[in-house]
């Protein structure tokens, strides 16, 4: 069996959960020698253990802390792209991209939260590559606003990190549809829902979690958003296809001059979405659930962290929606949105000039692949 899967856990705490996905997939049969883990931590962390744990697991997989990474961008000849992954950010997922590319075995990818368990009921791997490859009848779900809720099955009103304010109250529509081609698989969460800390503060919380939580009864059956409409994706408990890397780069949050984070799974998302119309695919939801186990905090701090790109999250998707690639490939779009956001005028906006440089970063990105790719088959051809 082919070693296809490149499963990315970002980590400076839990690296451990990944035993619990580690013991799902051999529970249900899924054969973890076609898995890759890496694990995408830092300096400070003891890389050591993390290694020593996967060998004890028996699973293939690296450890890159910041020193790693460097070395490695230096290895792969993309040392002057080393700004397209931020330090110390829930982006750095983007490095996990970088590997996989840089590696032409991985069809798929997976990423998983350091706070997150896979439940018993589902073969976690297995259900995502299912869903990848799904071929038919699926709910699909638009709204008036044009983005859909993936909480909208639920009861408890609630509506995730990253749904913009102006979309709210939205009137839902559902149908049947057809799917072709699944280019990514995003799981939902019970336990502790993935909400923005102003949405924390009203369901009553100080501990950046939610009074409110989700279980089982929230989702019902799983669903795709219809072409034109946009969602949140949220990077805790996902699946993707190598196809979409062009156009899924976590956005450089935290590390950047007006203190913008916790939207690079969101606007990355806003991205793939965009692309996946284009190009044909769908980004499919529901199944299979993990728990999200978030460890308590100040909601105060998860605000201060998020406020500064509040605005901006209110019109990226408006920016993305409106560009018009000059053809159907996923390097196509994201080559359009970064010349939008790059060119954009902005300073209407509080850090409106942040969009400026996720242009210019998603433009470096597109070209740090095709570097990656070129080396790849330099290297290829030498063989």
């Amino acid at each position: 069996m082919t070693r296809d899967v490149c499963v990315v856990v970002p980590t400076i705490r839990e690296y451990e959960c990944v035993r619990a996905y580690l013991r799902n997939a051999r529970d249900h049969g899924f054969d973890t020698d076609r898995l890759f883990v890496v694990l995408v931590t830092e300096d400070f962390c003891d890389t050591q253990a993390m290694r020593a744990m996967l060998d004890e697991e028996g699973v293939a997989g690296a450890v890159f802390d910041g020193s790693d990474r460097e070395q490695w961008y230096g290895e792969q000849g993309i040392a002057e792209y080393d700004h397209l992954v931020p330090a110390a950010s829930h982006a750095q997922t983007s490095f996990g991209l970088l590997y996989m590319w840089a590696n032409e075995d991985f069809e798929y990818g997976v990423f998983i939260d350091d706070d997150t368990l896979p439940h018993d009921e589902w073969d976690f791997f297995g259900t995502h590559l299912e869903n990848l490859h799904h071929e038919g009848e699926v709910e699909e779900v638009t709204s008036d606003e044009q983005w859909v809720n993936v909480l909208y099955q639920s009861d408890a009103d609630l509506y995730p990190r990253g749904y913009p304010y102006s979309a709210m109250d939205e009137a839902v529509e559902t149908s049947a549809t057809e799917t072709e081609h699944v280019v990514a698989s995003q799981g939902l969460w019970t336990n502790v829902p993935d909400l923005d800390a102003v949405r924390i503060l009203m369901d009553g919380d100080l501990r950046g979690q939610a009074q409110t939580r989700t279980d089982f009864d929230d989702f019902d059956r799983d669903f795709v958003a219809s072409d034109g409409d946009y969602l949140t994706v949220c990077s805790m408990n996902l699946a993707f296809r190598r196809e979409v890397i062009p156009a899924f780069y976590q956005f450089p949050m935290d590390d950047n001059a007006w203190d913008v984070g916790r939207f690079d799974d969101i606007w990355s998302g806003v991205l793939l979405k965009r692309a996946a119309d284009v190009v044909g695919g769908e980004i499919y939801n529901g199944g299979p659930l993990c728990e999200h186990n978030k460890a308590p905090r100040s909601t105060f701090d998860d605000l201060a962290n998020e406020v500064a790109g509040l605005e901006l999250n209110e019109h990226f998707w408006t920016e993305v929606a409106a560009v018009e690639p000059d053809s159907a490939s996923y390097e196509a779009v994201a080559r359009a949105v970064g010349r939008r956001l790059a060119d954009g005028d902005y300073e209407e906006y509080n850090n409106g000039a942040f969009l400026n440089e996720c242009g210019e970063y998603l433009l470096d990105w597109v070209a740090c692949l095709d570097a990656l790719a070129e080396r790849e088959a330099t290297a290829t051809a030498d063989d």
